[in-house]
């Protein structure tokens, strides 16, 4: 049947996730596994989240609402939009891919910035895009060489913002200047996963602004600050002519009755998000400050996770680590074969990978 398949999606390397922990306990034999690897959130979800999503399980027999509308509604008034700029995705991921379903033509481009998030990548190629990549500059996405690339043929170009390997941003500016140079038929897609844990940050744009013109989605997501990555739940903004578009190429009932509840409830609770932004601070410079003092180097980052450089012998040290029960990311997918990306943990979690780096370096 491998012949009656379409050949573009045999070029393409399926997108490998983290290893889960019950794996790496049956692989391994261990007892005690402490995940770093996938960028989750270190703590459960708000237990308003958990309640609600509990609650829908008793209508779990019935379709859910196909036009997330209560989700829609409190996303509105939280960001001072109208429902018919939201969409809402099994995760920002599946938003991706259904602006890619609904925008992309034949012979079209796409820009993405490389290493970034693999999905941009692995999703345009299974859509047939003919795809630009523009190298990252220090670790960042080079703004005016992505201008320099567009032609008439671009579509869509993806920005990572905050950047996922990297944890780096682009700011306010370099987005001024890049929707300076966009072509009226060009989208500019903004992946903000990230958002809560960048918004603080002095120079990082607010490309809400850019909601009245019609080439402009911005995604974010209930999966990092929220806690529900089990839940699958993302959401997205632009004017109401692309989100019918959107609407019309996704599946109708994407988004099941436990992840609309959990999310909406999520949503209220404002003080899960601190205490998850003063835990990932406080982790963050828990890590600097040991990193620093073992003169290992790494990547300033505005978000969850951190980009260590651990030289050739990185994936070395990646094995010895899931050997010792910590699972962290093993960069060679990004070909970045010499780093390692850590997810900021709990206190005992980020003090146990400390001590098995340093015992292994």
């Amino acid at each position: 049947m491998r012949k009656l398949a379409r050949k573009n999606i045999f070029k393409t390397k399926p997108y490998m996730p983290g290893k889960p922990i019950e794996e790496v306990k049956r692989e391994l034999g261990l007892k005690n596994v402490i995940k770093l690897a996938s960028n989750e959130n270190a703590l459960p979800p708000s237990g308003k989240a958990v309640i609600a999503a509990g609650r829908a399980m008793f209508t779990a027999n019935r379709y859910p609402d196909g036009g997330c509308f209560y989700l829609k509604k409190g996303l509105a008034k939280r960001f001072r939009v109208k429902p018919t700029n939201i969409i809402v995705g099994n995760g920002s991921d599946e938003i991706i891919v259904l602006a890619l379903r609904a925008f992309l033509k034949s012979r079209e481009e796409v820009i993405i910035s490389k290493p970034t998030f693999l999905i941009y990548e692995v999703a345009s190629q299974i859509a047939g895009a003919k795809i630009k990549f523009s190298p990252l500059k220090n670790f960042r996405y080079d703004i005016p060489k992505i201008a320099s690339l567009i032609t008439k043929k671009t579509k869509l170009i993806f920005i990572a913002n905050p950047d996922n390997p990297t944890g780096t941003y682009v700011t306010g500016k370099e987005v001024d200047f890049l929707m300076r140079r966009i072509p009226k038929k060009t989208i500019v897609f903004f992946d903000e996963a990230y958002y809560e844990f960048a918004k603080g940050v002095k120079d990082y744009p607010n490309t809400m602004k850019y909601l009245g013109n019609k080439n402009v989605i911005i995604t974010r997501s209930f999966s990092k600050a929220y806690s529900l990555a089990g839940l699958r739940v993302g959401y997205g903004f632009a004017d109401s002519g692309t989100v019918d578009a959107l609407n019309r190429v996704r599946e109708p009932f994407n988004v099941n009755s436990p992840a609309q509840a959990g999310a909406l409830a999520a949503l209220k609770d404002k003080k899960h998000v601190e205490k998850t932004l003063k835990l990932v601070e406080d982790g963050k410079a828990y890590l600097y400050g040991e990193l620093d003092s073992a003169g290992i180097k790494y990547i300033p980052s505005v978000t969850n996770f951190v980009l260590v450089r651990l030289g050739k012998n990185a994936k070395k040290i990646y094995k010895k680590l899931l050997k010792m029960g910590v699972i962290v990311r093993e960069m060679s997918p990004w070909k970045l074969n010499s780093f390692i990306r850590v997810t900021i943990g709990t206190k005992i979690e980020n003090h146990k990978f400390i001590r098995a780096l340093k015992s292994i370096i």
